[in-house]
């Protein structure tokens, strides 16, 4: 089937690590739909480069202020009628928000963090699509180091290597929408159109379960 038949879920979520490439997917999946996009907006936390500077001691205050971001964003989804048919695509799943804070909260953090938690997340809709982006570390920490945000240039390899095995145990349980796991290691579906149109293929004509997009495997010999 085209993707000219095809028919996109309503609400696809593009989720992965730090540097993955979400975000530019997001916006390029929003501009060949004619469709709009929820973004995380990073550069609206004003603790974001602390925390990367001094992850213990700025780590619960980042991680409010991107809950509460996150709620208002979704809130504002119920107000636009999410369900009236349009397609919508995000760069961040509401659930995954936890992993965050299990990787940065001591566990007196974690348990406030929890209670606002549960009393938010209530709120947000189940995507009918989530596409998570996979890649190792080292592919994270070159394109991070290209992209040359100010607030991430003291990130570490190490932190993203936990971030990274925090999102696979994720969704190595995830089961709560279909599910597209890609390899986003060995393809560019931002800047490289073939790459882009295999994908959109496959986010249009994904159905219900868990799927793997691996369109260029690596050389394991």
């Amino acid at each position: 089937m085209s993707t000219e038949q095809a028919k996109p879920p309503r609400l696809v979520v593009v989720e992965g690590p730090i540097g993955v490439g979400k975000t530019s997917l997001v916006k390029r999946l929003a501009h060949s739909l004619g469709c709009d996009s929820l973004l995380e907006d990073p550069d609206d936390n004003p603790f974001l480069e602390r925390f990367y500077q001094d992850p213990r001691g700025a780590a619960f205050a980042t991680q409010l202020h991107f809950l509460f971001q996150r709620s208002r964003q979704l809130q504002g989804l119920h107000q636009g009628d999410l369900f009236a048919g349009e397609t919508l695509v995000a760069d961040f799943l509401f659930a995954k928000d936890r992993l965050f804070a299990e990787l940065t909260l001591d566990k007196h953090e974690l348990a406030l963090y929890d209670q606002v938690y549960s009393r938010l997340s209530m709120e947000a809709p189940r995507p009918d699509l989530v596409v998570y982006l996979q890649a190792p570390v080292p592919v994270l920490m070159q394109r991070v180091r290209r992209r040359d945000r100010k607030a991430e240039r003291t990130l570490d390899s190490g932190y993203l290597q936990r971030l990274a095995d925090a999102y696979t145990a994720f969704f190595y349980h995830y089961d709560q929408s279909p599910l597209l796991i890609v390899n986003a290691a060995e393809i560019n579906p931002v800047d490289n159109d073939s790459d882009y149109q295999m994908l959109l293929e496959r986010i249009c004509n994904t159905g219900p379960g868990k799927h793997y997009f691996n369109p260029a495997p690596l050389d394991l010999s």
